[in-house]
């Protein structure tokens, strides 16, 4: 049996792991609430771009937003772009998404792009080659995925697969076709009573050269979201972690707690024993 001195510190520890998977826990509500108001406003943004682009647009081809005059040469291959965070603190998550990933991957069809270190760790231990890694990005507004969407522009086509926020106990991992789910975002949406076409605007320099512009905005919003989808995901994954690890911790502490207490009156009726048995001693020495 341990001595209630070592129990006691091991106690301190686990109440010192109790605080901290409590805070953890804290941390990752706040940037979930955070986040979730985040997507909201940018889905706003992502309606209004729509409603404008819908009425320039006259055919259904959707041009991922390529300069022509750039005469950018499209490499004939699917993109796949997969989001996974930063660190190793998000569950398993992440390795059920490259799992499912792998699962469409084909060498001679594919290239990947990786956003989040852990994808990029994960991807290395399976001996599957990446294109390119990009971070994480820390910050939830103000997304740079400018360098993304260039490289996007080269494919075509790209399949984004990323993480799902369904609820704090829940979350999912997805995929899907970029230019699809901008046209299905956008067909969802009503158009505005202004009409917008070359009758009531000018444009410069060029119809197509706003509608290609208009479609970069929206894939960069896109992207963006996707982003904050799977770090909600992420964050909800964690939050789940942190909170069965705080049970488990404050659990371990009530135990450890109740294992002193036992072991501290184990100490003290042993010293009564030995106290009781020294006087018994005297009084049969005093006899003799």
């Amino acid at each position: 049996m341990k001595r209630p001195n070592e129990l006691a510190r091991e106690e301190a520890s686990m109440a010192t792991l109790v605080e901290l998977t409590s805070v953890f826990e804290g941390i990752a509500s706040m940037r979930i609430s955070q986040i979730k108001n985040q997507v909201v406003h940018s889905k706003v943004f992502f309606d209004e771009l729509w409603n404008i682009y819908s009425q320039l647009r006259v055919d259904t081809l959707f041009s991922f937003g390529r300069d022509t005059k750039a005469k950018i040469e499209v490499i004939d291959k699917e993109l796949f772009i997969i989001i996974t965070a930063e660190g190793g603190f998000s569950g398993d998550i992440d390795q059920k998404l490259v799992q499912l990933m792998l699962e469409s991957y084909d060498k001679e069809k594919n290239e990947i792009i990786v956003i989040g270190h852990h994808g990029a760790m994960q991807l290395g231990q399976r001996g599957v080659e990446y294109k390119k890694y990009f971070k994480l990005p820390s910050k939830d507004t103000n997304i740079n995925v400018t360098p993304i969407i260039n490289e996007v522009q080269k494919y075509r086509n790209t399949i984004m697969f990323y993480q799902e926020y369904t609820s704090l106990m829940t979350q999912d991992v997805k995929s899907i076709e970029l230019s699809a789910v901008v046209k299905s975002r956008g067909s969802d949406n009503e158009k505005i009573e202004d009409v917008v076409s070359e009758e009531t605007y000018i444009f410069e320099p060029s119809t197509y050269a706003v509608a290609a512009h208009l479609e970069r905005t929206m894939m960069q919003i896109t992207v963006s979201q996707l982003i904050l989808s799977s770090k909600l995901a992420q964050y909800a994954s964690r939050f789940r972690a942190m909170s069965a690890s705080h049970q488990r911790a404050d659990e371990s502490k009530t135990e450890l707690h109740l294992a002193f207490n036992r072991a501290r009156r184990g100490v003290k009726d042993e010293r009564l024993k030995e106290v009781i048995n020294g006087l018994k001693k005297i009084k049969a020495g005093a006899k003799k």
